[in-house]
């Protein structure tokens, strides 16, 4: 398998800032996000407080920063990274039906995760995972239950649909949404996966499934789920002065290490944890 230098999870200020500085000190690297970067800095009226760049929108400075990474070659993977595993000297990265491997891995995830259902921690691995293209044929002949937070959702539950015996999609956006005939829409809030060792049932408003196993289909998910280890304090990733987490080799940077929330900071730090990741992987490459 391919194994990158670096990796890096999240295409905002910090993300983003972390990718230039890989590619300057020509490192092998993979960034993962979206094509319109940040949801934060698109829904922004106007920002003053970003040096270089007084009374634009937030939709002018997203142009000027894929402007920027266009001009540097740099690429975005848009693929959502579902689990972050520690193996040692390296990472691996569960990326939908694909894997990945990392010396180093950089967390620019931002703040905008969803809230956990209630039950959803608890039973994780039990009956509930984020990858329903990964775990699809464990639920052969089975009820799944489906929780898709956006369109590609559709995609995962048409294909989970061709394996399991029932599937329900409990769609979580406005868009009109395409599944197979084959899959019942129930259009109600999920409150609650129930179960003791393993997932039972699914409580909605109003309506309980009875189901083996739950998909919860998000944008992103918290760092605390998305790397198992991954010391978390008062809802943000606990980092030093070098955006060095508690795990040797994961750095992270942005929003998701704590306040202010703003993006002339997160694209200072994302600047200082691509460069504690280079030295990081340049010391391991000297042994």
């Amino acid at each position: 398998m391919e194994r990158y230098d670096l990796a890096i999870v999240g295409s905002g200020p910090a993300g983003l800032s972390a990718a230039l500085n890989a590619k300057i000190r020509n490192k092998k690297f993979i960034i993962f996000g979206s094509k319109d970067l940040s949801n934060k800095i698109m829904k922004a009226p106007k920002i003053n407080n970003y040096l270089g760049f007084y009374g634009m929108n937030g939709a002018e400075i997203k142009e000027k920063f894929a402007e920027h990474i266009d001009k540097m070659g740099i690429q975005i993977t848009e693929e959502r990274v579902n689990n972050i595993y520690a193996m040692g000297d390296y990472f691996t990265l569960m990326v939908n039906d694909k894997m990945y491997e990392a010396t180093a891995v950089i967390l620019a995830t931002g703040m905008e995760y969803t809230k956990p259902l209630k039950g959803e921690l608890e039973l994780l691995g039990k009956g509930v995972g984020y990858c329903a293209t990964c775990d699809a044929p464990l639920y052969k002949g089975k009820t799944v239950s489906i929780v898709g937070y956006n369109k590609e959702a559709e995609e995962e539950a048409n294909y989970v649909s061709e394996l399991a015996g029932k599937v329900y999609y409990i769609p979580m956006y406005k868009d009109e949404y395409e599944v197979r005939d084959n899959i019942e829409v129930v259009n109600k809030k999920p409150l609650e996966i129930v179960g003791d060792n393993k997932v039972s049932s699914l409580k909605l408003d109003g309506l309980d499934l009875e189901t083996d196993g739950v998909f919860v289909l998000k944008d992103s998910i918290s760092p605390g789920q998305l790397v198992p280890g991954l010391e978390i304090v008062d809802g943000h990733i606990n980092v030093d002065r070098e955006m060095k987490s508690n795990i040797p080799g994961c750095f992270a940077a942005g929003d998701c290490v704590g306040k202010p929330y703003q993006y002339i900071k997160s694209a200072g730090e994302g600047n200082i944890a691509a460069l504690s990741a280079v030295r990081y992987i340049d010391i391991l490459k000297n042994k």
